[in-house]
């Protein structure tokens, strides 16, 4: 493409990065890269997981500091050797998964570690609650108060409580590291009109996301790291979406999915009238041999919770369920597992790898039968069996070796996918397996799950990725608040029916529920 670039503008930028490299013992993870944010700009940076993205994140918000390069900030040089100066000098950053206390209210998180005093030092509650009311008067949030405790309120609404902690502070630069990947489509337009808003105030926000529909809503301008590398920069509305690809990947990635060559076979998981005290009621439905079942609905539907119940994290209350067969009630997730159905779980975080372990270990978790002798492991076998998945799933780590928490978030992912894969299960469910995953990586997993039902496996896919579903599904099972609404055959629907029905727009009889 002929790459529109950025006006160069007369007034100094908020924040510039200059030829900024960062090593780490054998590897490079940034390579002479550069941006710039400016005064009421949101700047998008765009990249596949690993390419360097996460990094320069860290050298802005004083985690780490370059091995070579500058940082500028309005004109002037600086060097940021903790995330306390940084914060200081006005930069903040809301990640993907907020880091935040639970138990304490919304203005003690707001004022955690800059609280205000009274002569004596007692904290004045009354003035940080004022401030705190006055925050989300400004924001415009009103569906909960200064006292509200964290754990009572939505992701969409903590991440709102970390813009108005950044707020408090009084920072220019906000940085947003996939801000929308775990928000229902209500909740990402709300969140966009507090972005604009903040925008509009003069703010510089860099922000960072995987969802093109996102990008090209909200951002003015952007730039494109390429493992490690920059690769380009213009103005959104002079580039694409196959444009940014390319840039990203530096190839054309293909969008088609998987085409329907195999007929499904038998019944292999069947769920009869399986029901929640809390969650959803009156579940029915077969996943066939070789077929990818899907399962839509907007956040709240209950879909998450249907699996942890199969899966046997939790228990239903009513209902039944057989496995290839046989008589099925998972009491812990070790008889799911042992009767051939996996799990990868949305949040892979907390749920789905262990972060202070390597990327081998993590591997070979759930499958240390195959690789022990006796008692004891056996170091070459565990290294093969993890080097084949780690191959299988194209992982970028410098070594099985890694700490899967030092590595980004879709490939922290591969990993917790390519642990339940080593099983060799006869069922899989992907809850959000593409959820923080760049384009390349996404294409891969779509290749990855024909491939699975090719070979006769059964793959349950939950997704809110609509597209994803209608592609990769063979039938769609459609959820609205705890209920089925329909099984649709994927080739004799749409989008807007689907959605119609997720919404309640829309109704449909199906045998297993009157929606």
């Amino acid at each position: 493409m002929s790459q529109v670039l950025v006006d160069q503008e007369t007034t100094t930028p908020l924040l510039e990065v200059k030829d900024i490299t960062k090593e780490f013992p054998g590897v490079r993870a940034l390579d002479g890269v550069r941006l710039k944010i400016r005064e009421g700009e949101v700047l998008a940076l765009l990249g596949e997981n690993g390419a360097g993205k996460s990094t320069l994140v860290k050298i802005l918000t004083g985690v780490y500091q370059p091995t070579s390069g500058q940082v500028f900030r309005n004109g002037r040089p600086v060097s940021y050797t903790s995330a306390q100066q940084a914060w200081a000098d006005g930069i903040a950053a809301i990640h993907q998964e907020t880091i935040a206390f639970s138990e304490l209210s919304v203005t003690e998180n707001i004022f955690m570690g800059h609280p205000i005093t009274k002569k004596g030092g007692l904290l004045d509650w009354k003035r940080m609650n004022e401030e705190t009311q006055a925050l989300l008067d400004r924001l415009g949030i009103t569906d909960f108060i200064p006292q509200t405790l964290l754990k009572d309120l939505s992701v969409a609404q903590k991440h709102l409580v970390e813009v108005a902690k950044a707020l408090s502070h009084d920072v220019s630069i906000l940085i947003m590291d996939e801000p929308t990947a775990a928000l229902s489509q209500k909740e990402v337009e709300e969140l966009f009109v507090i972005v604009r808003k903040l925008r509009d105030e003069g703010k510089g926000i860099l922000f960072i996301s995987h969802r093109f529909d996102d990008i090209f809503s909200i951002a003015d301008t952007f730039v494109v790291f390429r493992d490690g590398d920059f690769a380009g920069e213009g103005r959104i509305q002079g580039v694409d979406e196959d444009d940014l690809v390319r840039m990203m990947a530096g190839r054309s990635v293909e969008k088609e999915y998987r085409s329907r060559k195999t007929e499904a076979g038998e019944p292999v998981l069947v769920v009869d009238s399986l029901c929640h005290p809390t969650e959803f009621k009156d579940i029915s439905f077969e996943l066939r041999r070789g077929e990818v079942l899907g399962f839509y609905g907007l956040v709240g539907s209950g879909r998450s919770e249907l699996m942890h119940v199969i899966f046997g994290l939790n228990k239903a209350c009513s209902g039944s369920m057989t496995l290839n067969g046989a008589p099925y009630q998972p009491g812990k997730p070790e008889d799911a597992v042992s009767n051939g159905l996996a799990y990868v779980p949305e949040d892979r975080q907390d749920c789905g790898a262990i972060l202070p372990m390597t990327v081998g270990e993590n591997i070979t978790l759930a499958s240390l039968s195959k690789i022990t002798g006796g008692l004891r492991l056996k170091p070459e076998k565990e290294n093969e069996f993890a080097r084949r998945y780690a191959s299988l799933l194209k992982l970028k780590a410098h070594s099985l070796d890694q700490i899967v928490g030092t590595l980004s978030g879709g490939n922290q992912q591969k990993v917790v996918i390519g642990k339940w894969l080593g099983v060799d299960p006869d069922v899989i469910i992907l809850d959000e397996p593409t959820k923080g995953i760049d384009v390349g990586a996404k294409a891969m997993v779509h290749s990855f799950v024909a491939e699975l039902v090719d070979s006769g496996m059964s793959v349950i896919l939950v997704s809110s990725e609509l597209p994803e579903v209608l592609g990769l599904a063979d039938r769609i099972v459609v959820m609205r608040e705890g209920l089925m609404c329909a099984t649709l055959q994927t080739g004799d629907t749409n989008q807007e029916e689907v959605v119609a029905l997720a919404t309640g727009l829309k109704t449909k009889q199906d045998s297993s529920c009157p929606c």
